[in-house]
């Protein structure tokens, strides 16, 4: 696994695939480290506004653990983050 600080692209963030890194361009994210200080739950309403499309919610779950681990978090698998999502939309 790479050190953060050697984290160039996308793909090299734990939890992140094609799919992601796709919907993190189209979000205008040029480099890994243009998530830190990103909310994740703006950039899932920003993601659905700019594909015209709602998106399954686990990728909120995707982009809080990208976010998180850029800015210092330990790794962890991005299902660990669904409850907080669920939490943070009321829903238990």
């Amino acid at each position: 696994m790479l050190r953060r600080h050697e984290i160039k692209g996308f793909r090299d963030i734990p939890n992140i695939g094609p799919a992601i890194e796709r919907n993190l361009i189209a979000l205008g994210l040029n480099t890994p480290d243009d998530l830190i200080g990103k909310d994740p739950y703006q950039m899932y309403a920003d993601l659905c506004a700019v594909t015209q499309k709602r998106h399954d919610p686990c990728v909120i779950d995707v982009f809080i653990s990208a976010v998180r681990y850029m800015e210092g978090g330990p790794v962890r698998k991005w299902w660990e983050f669904t409850e907080e999502r669920k939490q943070h939309y009321g829903v238990l």
